[in-house]
């Protein structure tokens, strides 16, 4: 029997050994919490168990994303060649705490064949014989890696205790390891999107998505096609609402800068104010409310394109910093002092006539010629008519299922209207149009009573002319006719009981209205 003494000592060396114990739990708690790069944390923990410890020499593997493999992530006290060293799950002790997530002690390693020593971690020439402890890292069922470590073999030693311990450290690395696991995931699933957004904007913007087949498109397809795939500065010219800013994506998209940033900027809906720190960013304390260093746009588009639509209204001081980007690619952020270098294709636009402005004295003539190296001109909607008709049946399309609503096409009489028009607003106006027009439909044909006021009352426009209501309603009859028509490809009798009419009616009506029946054959 022990006697009460002999118990006493060795309840205080129990408690001693606890608390240093969890005095170095604490310790690896700290270094892990301290670094948020995951190798730096579990080679601090291995390095606290070899001098805390009696740790001689020590390891954690961690599981591929196959999870079929152990690789090897730091290590203490090995061989700098034993870095590359991986296990399959269930090969030897490691690859079986891998696959059963479940601990292994071998007091002797020198009588366990299953130790296969990869490591070099035991001499067995040596005089020093080793205890060998591997515990999974594990959380719910899912194993992350394994925790492994030799020390020196003791009858004496307290191996369930030291089991114990160990396992509270492989809890402690389960933390930062399970949250580099799901960085890896959501890194994954970014370049993923990252890669599936950059494939879906150059599909968007190839040639064949830009609506428009005619003359005066067709010379604009063959000037982007020269310049796209160069580095070439570009000023694209037109009135508003032509379709600059899709044109200088559909450069960028195809040209060899198309996996970098797209930058666009709309130079007259910036204050004068902020445009400069809007262009170049600012440093930390560059001004009231410059609580931190921010990237200006030329810096986030570094490697790409930036577009600068309306540089027409730059001011004067920001044009002559323009200049020295278009010659120079460098600045300095607004409060600083360091120059920064970029590598950024400029893409200009404007809706001026930039040779009476830089008459006027409000644009540079330096900066004109920069810019104006090749330029593209888009035609206004009203000189490319084919166009029209195109873009209508796109925008009823885009807008159709935009608004979950089936809408088939666009009747005769409103095409008619549309092609009267002068489309002051080009491209842009058409498309409010249409996108109006869907909205007010209730049944599947777009018709002239649909389309904005604008398009039916302006007198300026020629579109229609004031009626009374006989000539309304006569408008309104001889449009049902030609639409009928339109569908039965000229044939009366068809149109007749399309309309629930007589054939005879319909012949009288058409002589009426002057309807070219030919046109729908």
């Amino acid at each position: 029997m022990m006697n009460s003494k002999a118990k006493s000592k060795k309840y205080l060396n129990s408690a001693a050994s606890g608390m240093r114990r969890l005095s170095i739990l604490v310790e690896i708690n700290q270094a892990v919490s301290r670094s948020l790069n995951l190798d730096e944390s579990l080679l601090a923990t291995l390095r606290i168990l070899h001098n805390s410890c009696d740790v001689k020499s020590g390891a954690v593997f961690l599981i591929d994303e196959t999870g079929k493999l152990l690789n090897l992530a730091v290590s203490i006290g090995l061989n700098a060649e034993m870095t590359e060293t991986k296990y399959k799950l269930g090969e030897g002790l490691t690859g079986r705490i891998a696959e059963t997530a479940k601990p292994i002690v071998i007091p002797q390693v020198s009588k366990e064949p299953l130790f296969l020593n990869r490591l070099h971690s035991w001499n067995p020439g040596g005089n020093q014989e080793q205890s060998f402890f591997g515990v999974p890292i594990a959380l719910d069922y899912k194993t992350f890696g394994v925790l492994s470590v030799s020390v020196p073999y003791s009858a004496k030693r307290d191996y369930d205790g030291t089991l114990n311990f160990f396992q509270l450290v492989a809890s402690a690395l389960l933390q930062p390891i399970r949250v580099q696991h799901l960085v890896k995931i959501e890194r994954q699933k970014l370049i993923d999107e990252n890669v599936m957004l950059k494939q879906k904007l150059q599909d968007e913007y190839r040639f064949h998505k830009i609506i428009g087949n005619s003359h005066e498109m067709r010379e604009v397809y063959n000037q982007v096609a020269q310049v796209a795939r160069t580095n070439t500065t570009v000023l694209l010219r037109g009135e508003s609402g032509t379709g600059k800013e899709l044109i200088a994506e559909a450069i960028h998209y195809n040209s060899l800068r198309s996996d970098k940033p797209f930058i666009c900027v709309n130079c007259a809906a910036i204050p004068e104010t902020l445009i400069e720190s809007e262009f170049f960013g600012y440093e930390k304390g560059a001004f009231t409310g410059a609580i931190a260093r921010k990237k200006g746009r030329f810096e986030m588009a570094d490697g790409g394109t930036i577009f600068l639509d309306e540089v027409g209204e730059l001011s004067s001081m920001t044009q002559v910093k323009l200049l020295r980007v278009l010659q120079e690619q460098e600045f300095e952020r607004v409060g600083g002092t360091s120059t920064i270098k970029v590598d950024v294709r400029i893409i200009a636009a404007t809706n001026a006539q930039l040779e009476r402005v830089m008459a006027d004295g409000k644009f540079r003539e330096d900066l004109y010629y920069r810019l104006n190296v090749f330029s593209i001109y888009l035609p206004p909607l009203r000189d490319r008519k084919p166009d029209i008709l195109l873009l209508a049946d796109h925008f009823m399309l885009k807008y159709g299922r935009q608004h979950g609503k089936s809408i088939k096409r666009i009747s005769t009489a409103a095409i008619d209207m549309l092609m009267r028009y002068h489309w002051h607003g080009n491209v842009r106006e058409l498309e409010n149009c249409i996108e109006r027009a869907v909205l007010v439909c209730e049944d599947q044909v777009i018709h002239s009573y649909h389309l904005p006021p604008t398009l039916q009352t302006a007198e300026s426009s020629g579109t229609i002319p004031k009626l009374s209501l006989k000539d309304a309603v006569q408008s309104y009859e001889k449009e049902l006719i030609q639409d009928a028509l339109k569908s039965t490809k000229g044939n009366r009798a068809k149109t007749a009981r399309l309309l629930d009419s007589t054939e005879r009616i319909i012949a009288y009506k058409i002589k009426q209205y002057g309807i070219d029946v030919s046109r729908f054959k």
